[in-house]
């Protein structure tokens, strides 16, 4: 843990001069409200976007990429505020009919991943497509329960991933994409995965502090907004060091007074290995 590099320190930043036990931070986390961690870490997701954000799809709406694990993958689809002439890629978890007809009524987009099970007929398709694309065309739900849930015409894209060697079948409302857009959105979801598993390895969230539900929001919010952080120092001071250095540098400099340009300049590491490049492309468009 970072505080223990400041060890002779602590006592004068009212932690003591022992060992700081686990369930100290549980018990903080515990009973601490979430919500104003959730709230500064969306904050900071903004002010991150708004530097870092490189438009790689060329589109005028925002593109949200859903990723869980904790929870069933369609209740989070009822929680979601959302935005109109934005658009939601989802993973095959997300193959709720009833809110996808939801984002649709909102003047939204989706891409969803479609399962293999789905009962369809199609009613118009596509001739001329690009290379490894297999399928483009309209179709209408023909299962009882799922075409009351949607009654409107879908796009069903199917395209062969070359480096994967697998074909995916995509479900989207984005009548007006290209066939490659749409496989190309829902490639770059998998960064979303990768932010994740940065998060984990870096910031050390694979165990967490406190077992309720408010603690494990309360690290993980922690844990996003020290990466923004260190996302916009990077960008405003136009470091050439990865994101990973950077969280080094800065946990054992918690307590210096040194400026930052000084403390990275002086600072020198070796041998520095990350699992992704210095920060994930793409990750805030």
């Amino acid at each position: 843990m970072a505080l223990e590099a400041h060890q002779s320190r602590r006592y004068h930043l009212g932690l003591g001069r022992g060992p700081i036990a686990k369930t100290t931070f549980a018990t903080a986390n515990q009973n601490r409200d979430y919500r104003i961690f959730e709230e500064f870490a969306f904050y900071m997701m903004d002010q991150a976007r708004r530097k870092r954000a490189t438009d790689i799809f060329k589109l005028k709406g925002k593109v949200y990429a859903f990723d869980s694990t904790s929870v069933h993958d369609s209740k989070v689809m009822k929680e979601t505020p959302y935005e109109s002439g934005s658009y939601y890629v989802f993973d095959r978890g997300y193959n709720a009919f009833k809110e996808l007809y939801h984002i649709h009524q909102h003047e939204s987009f989706f891409i969803v991943r479609a399962k293999k099970n789905l009962q369809y007929k199609c009613i118009k398709w596509r001739r001329r497509m690009p290379r490894n694309v297999l399928t483009d065309s309209e179709i209408m739900l023909t299962d009882y329960i799922t075409s009351k849930k949607y009654k409107e015409k879908l796009r069903l894209v199917k395209f062969y991933d070359e480096e994967q060697g697998r074909e995916f079948s995509f479900l989207t409302n984005a009548f007006h994409l290209s066939s490659l857009e749409v496989a190309n959105l829902y490639k770059n979801r998998w960064l979303i995965e990768l932010f994740f598993k940065w998060l984990k390895q870096h910031l050390k969230i694979k165990k967490f502090w406190g077992r309720t539900e408010n603690a494990v929001r309360i690290q993980i919010s922690a844990a996003i907004i020290a990466y923004c952080l260190v996302a916009i120092v990077q960008h405003d001071m136009r470091l050439e060091r990865s994101t990973y250095e950077l969280l080094q540098i800065l946990s054992i400099s918690l307590t210096d007074k040194t400026p930052l340009k000084e403390l990275f300049e002086k600072t020198k590491f070796n041998d520095v290995k990350e699992q992704f490049d210095p920060l994930i492309p793409g990750l805030f468009d």
